[in-house]
């Protein structure tokens, strides 16, 4: 996901996706580990996206106070 993707979503759906990616991420990280993984680059790009959506969420949180 795009950051700008990311800016038009509202803070309880961001917040509802971190907890989703952050689920698939620990699958991807399993199925890694008991075989490897047709693309690992998947890894790094799920963390990079929670990465994002938390920094979003973060200025966001933030601003509001």
């Amino acid at each position: 996901m795009k950051a700008t993707e990311i800016r038009e979503l509202t803070v309880k759906e961001i917040e509802e996706r971190i907890e989703t990616y952050e689920a698939q991420l620990l699958k991807l990280k399993m199925n890694h580990a008991v075989s490897p993984l047709d693309n690992p680059m998947k890894i790094t790009e799920m963390r990079k996206t929670i990465a994002r959506m938390k920094t979003i969420l973060t200025e966001r949180t933030s601003q509001k106070q």
